[in-house]
């Protein structure tokens, strides 16, 4: 028996891309089906444009999935990855989330395994309320949240965020702490979790 996840990520710069491709590693490791895939960019392209930084990020990720609606029936768990945005998810995770509205009403939300991450430009911007605005979407689909808490000592090297992994930027757009240990961590325990579960529902 294996857990089918799905890791759905929005990035601007690449930080949250590069969350979800070490989410993958974890993942994998631990004996998962994995697709990592991407919400659909909001922005307009002249606004893209202006940006170097986001525009090389999306052209170098031009032939990463978006995400569909089959891809959360296809998945058991699903490991959300989005930039912080004065205190809340991306409007580009919004936008996702809020147009599943028709998977939630014929319940095909319910009992998926979730996690989530996240990054900003400090440690103080709101990473953590980020996250826990996810998890309420969450709770109204009837998934079943798992966080990591602290739960391994790998975490505390990374900062120490009990509701999921968050990573500070920098202004040159570096991540400030080492969080690929507990992102792979995070990975594992979703998928640990996800697969005690379905063994449990089949019995």
């Amino acid at each position: 028996m294996s857990i089918n996840l799905a890791i759905i990520y929005y990035s601007m710069g690449g930080s949250n891309y590069q969350l979800a491709r070490w989410a993958e590693e974890g993942a994998k490791e631990a004996g998962a089906d994995v697709r990592v895939l991407k919400v659909p960019e909001l922005a307009p392209q002249s606004v893209i444009d202006q940006n170097p930084i986001w525009k090389s990020h999306v052209e170098a990720t031009k032939d990463v999935p978006v995400a569909t609606d089959e891809d959360i029936i296809w998945a058991d768990a699903i490991i959300f990855s989005t930039p912080t945005r004065f205190g809340v998810m991306a409007s580009q995770m919004k936008q996702f989330l809020d147009t599943k509205g028709g998977l939630w009403a014929q319940g095909k939300t319910v009992n998926k395994v979730v996690s989530a991450m996240t990054s900003a430009q400090n440690p103080h911007g709101g990473q953590e309320a980020t996250i826990l605005s996810l998890y309420t979407s969450m709770f109204h689909w009837g998934a079943i949240v798992v966080a990591p808490g602290f739960t391994d000592s790998v975490l505390f090297g990374a900062g120490g965020n009990p509701y999921g992994t968050s990573v500070s930027i920098n202004q040159d757009g570096k991540m400030v702490e080492d969080v690929e240990a507990a992102v792979k961590y995070q990975a594992k325990r979703t998928v640990s979790v996800a697969l005690a579960l379905k063994k449990g529902w089949e019995n």
